[in-house]
């Protein structure tokens, strides 16, 4: 059942309104002009590298193997329920679970899904409200207004310097060896202080221009980012497109600072390069789901402004093959080309040495529903806290032309998205 009401306030004041509201779980997911929230755990899906566990309104505790894609799509169907959309978190580790990556297999929890008891979808100004705790929701919604008056404590990005430029010297090291082509390395930058989460995403998504973002906390994990690009869309009619972004210059400087440094990346041979390669990746890896008359390339190495930072983009595109379901997509893909490296399995084998244990950090947050549809959002340019522990994170892509100062600087250029927004608790 749904309801309809008219939206006084803007939709990032009303989903971070129902974020603070109480509820142990939520995702909140901003995609194009659509807003929705998703509260209280009707059913919860999780996955690690042996079991698919649903808790809830159906419960069972189911060991699997093969397609971990197939598992989970097999746990949302054991719901029974005629709809159904489910919202929820992967983390990068999942790639290991994929049939033939070989791969180190992390222990612990990899995916959780959350099919919500409260949904609010919030689209050109008007509410739709499904579920339960509609009076209570349309109340919260009534009173929603900006966030009280909390002063943003801006996080300093340039810690542990030396070290990354030691790996990223060593990563150069290997690629010039032949042992891979690119691998995304990334430094993790420690927030001294707890962090009130919805308020930082509130502050940051005014400031920022996402293809995707999200709000979320889940078994006591939170999170809120500004996605640069889309790991994977699937309608449901099985039309595929992911977003692959490579190529990084600073943004926000001056219109004239600007300017040179978007007419620098779209000349600079090492972020074409960067950016050609992960197209051409994008493609092989649709090429194994989708019809191959299908697959195609839609607007080549465009310029997308992402809050600190500007990226070369492109759009890869295709339909799904006669039995292929939007979580073999999902399969495909994962992780992002933008976020991993070249050959995958060689760099996250890098990965895996060079680089601390991931967790979401490009991972993805996304929504699935009953009619096949899913939308996976890459996790970048985000805010972290478990555990009494707070961060952020960023990396940069390796290639054979890299320079450890170079690469250093732009993951300072996307913390910048997140690191002058931060809101203590």
């Amino acid at each position: 059942m749904t309801a309809g009401l008219s939206a006084k306030t803007g939709p990032l004041e009303q989903v971070t309104a129902l974020a603070r509201a109480g509820y142990d779980d939520y995702v909140v997911y901003e995609n194009g002009g659509t807003w929705t929230f998703a509260g209280g755990a009707l059913a919860t899906v999780t996955l690690d590298a042996t079991h698919v566990r649903v808790r809830g309104i159906v419960e069972s505790d189911t060991e699997w193997s093969g397609s971990p894609g197939r598992a989970l799509q097999d746990a949302l169907e054991s719901l029974s329920l005629p709809e159904w959309r489910a919202y929820g978190r992967v983390h990068f580790g999942y790639s290991a679970l994929v049939p033939g990556s070989g791969l180190p297999v992390p222990s612990g929890e990899l995916v959780r899904l959350l099919v919500p008891r409260t949904e609010v979808r919030i689209t050109g100004g008007t509410v739709e409200i499904r579920g339960e705790d509609r009076e209570r929701v349309r109340e919260i919604l009534d009173s929603a207004g900006p966030a009280p008056g909390q002063a943003v404590r801006p996080i300093d990005v340039r810690t542990d310097a030396e070290l990354y430029r030691q790996r990223v010297a060593q990563a150069v090291e290997e690629i010039r060896r032949g042992q891979y082509q690119k691998v995304i390395l990334s430094r993790r930058v420690r927030i001294p202080f707890p962090v009130e989460v919805a308020s930082t995403y509130e502050a940051g998504r005014r400031a920022n221009t996402p293809a995707r973002s999200f709000l979320l906390r889940l078994n006591g994990a939170e999170a809120a980012g500004f996605s640069p690009e889309v790991v994977a869309t699937v309608s449901a009619d099985g039309a595929v497109v992911t977003q692959p972004l490579a190529g990084t210059r600073a943004f926000g400087r001056g219109r004239e600072q600007d300017a040179v440094a978007r007419r620098d990346l779209e000349s600079n041979p090492k972020e074409i390069f960067e950016h050609a390669v992960s197209v051409r990746t994008s493609q092989e890896e649709l090429l194994r789901v989708c019809r191959p008359e299908s697959v195609r390339v839609k607007e080549f190495m465009g310029v997308k402004e992402r809050g600190s930072v500007q990226h070369l983009a492109s759009r890869v595109c295709g339909d799904l093959a006669e039995g292929r379901t939007a979580w073999d997509a999902l399969e495909a893909l994962f992780p992002a080309v933008t976020a991993s490296g070249i050959p995958k399995h060689e760099s996250i084998d890098a990965i895996t040495r060079l680089d601390e244990e991931r967790g979401l950090y490009s991972g993805a947050v996304l929504t699935a529903a009953h009619d096949g549809s899913l939308d996976a959002a890459l996790v970048l340019r985000a805010v972290y806290q478990e555990n009494g522990e707070a961060w952020l994170r960023a990396g940069a892509g390796i290639v054979a032309e890299s320079t450890p100062e170079r690469e250093l600087e732009e993951t300072c250029e996307k913390l910048g998205s997140v690191a002058p927004y931060v809101v203590p608790a």
